[in-house]
């Protein structure tokens, strides 16, 4: 019995979540007392097969099948549903991407099995993975938990911090799939893709964001200066796009972006539940906010209780200093 990882990637590349969902599943196997596995799927995968290897995984699995070398979903469910009959794992856990989506419920339901979807949070209960979903756009939280091998469970982009590689020598293992091109019923298109953005806050290493402590669109140059000094991107939670203030593609939250930078600073928000969806899997969070049991003190890692009108154009002087 193992956690096995499906790490999706796109002709030769890695999805940007798929070592996000190896972090929940390392989460889970140590708890549990499971190795953890890893399976790629593809054509000519070699080399994402030895750059999977170097993470902490016990083994990869390189199912390596030319009806594989574009996506589709008999293709891919066929080749799980026959690595998951051969090596019996108890958890499959996926990236929540379109793909995962599309192909995800069809491969539970072979095994009469529920599909576990958009999963923000993990823990074990008397040697049993518990799944925490939210509901209502992240007003309510649920446990969820599975009846019976294997489970199905796909993790939502940004909820956990991408595992990073290092010095693992996994064992890699190729698994041959029996596929014929009559089992493949629909022809590859163009992958989905979303409406383009003129800001893609998921690519940004640092964000400053601001929320109601604001006050005022007029307000808005004090935190655009603190961007500026750091090379940030501005974002914003879901009132001050409301508001009009800032555009929605650079809201942050349950109904905007999921963002993981490398620092996150959180400038006059509160943390409400919907905007914490969003930006949980900053590596650093900073919070300057007036109030002292603001929510948003629980996640960050540095705090400072005060007047940002006071504290943003110290801390940009200060950074001006540094660099001058």
């Amino acid at each position: 019995m193992s956690v096995l990882v499906v790490l999706e990637q796109h002709g030769g590349k890695w999805n940007r979540m798929a070592f996000e969902a190896a972090a929940a599943g390392k989460m889970i196997a140590e708890s549990l007392g499971v190795p953890l596995q890893a399976v790629v799927l593809g054509s000519a995968i070699d080399g994402l097969a030895n750059d999977a290897a170097r993470y902490e995984f016990r083994k990869v699995f390189a199912t390596d099948n030319p009806l594989l070398a574009r996506y589709t979903p008999d293709g891919y469910t066929a080749a799980l549903e026959q690595l998951i009959r051969a090596h019996q794992p108890r958890l499959i856990v996926f990236p929540h991407s379109y793909q995962v989506r599309d192909y995800a419920p069809k491969l539970s339901t072979r095994f009469r099995k529920a599909f576990i979807s958009d999963v923000v949070g993990v823990k074990t209960e008397n040697d049993q993975a518990v799944f925490v979903r939210q509901l209502f756009q992240g007003k309510l939280s649920a446990d969820v938990r599975a009846n019976g091998n294997p489970q199905f469970a796909s993790v939502q982009a940004g909820a956990f911090r991408a595992m990073e590689p290092g010095d693992g020598q996994a064992q890699i293992e190729r698994f041959a799939v029996k596929l014929d091109s009559a089992q493949i019923r629909s022809q590859p298109e163009e992958p989905f893709r979303e409406a383009q953005r003129s800001v893609d806050l998921t690519a940004a290493d640092v964000i400053v964001s601001v929320g109601r402590g604001i006050k005022e669109k007029d307000n808005l140059p004090v935190v655009e200066a603190l961007a500026g000094v750091l090379g940030a991107e501005l974002a914003a939670s879901r009132p001050i796009c409301d508001n009009g203030w800032l555009p929605m593609e650079r809201q942050v939250g349950s109904s905007g972006q999921t963002v993981s930078p490398r620092i996150y600073f959180a400038i006059g928000i509160s943390g409400a539940i919907q905007h914490l969806v969003g930006m949980k899997g900053s590596k650093t969070v900073v919070a300057i906010n007036k109030d002292e049991n603001a929510p948003i003190f629980e996640t960050a890692d540095y705090g400072a209780v005060g007047d940002l009108f006071e504290i943003v154009p110290a801390l940009v002087e200060e950074i001006k200093k540094s660099k001058a």
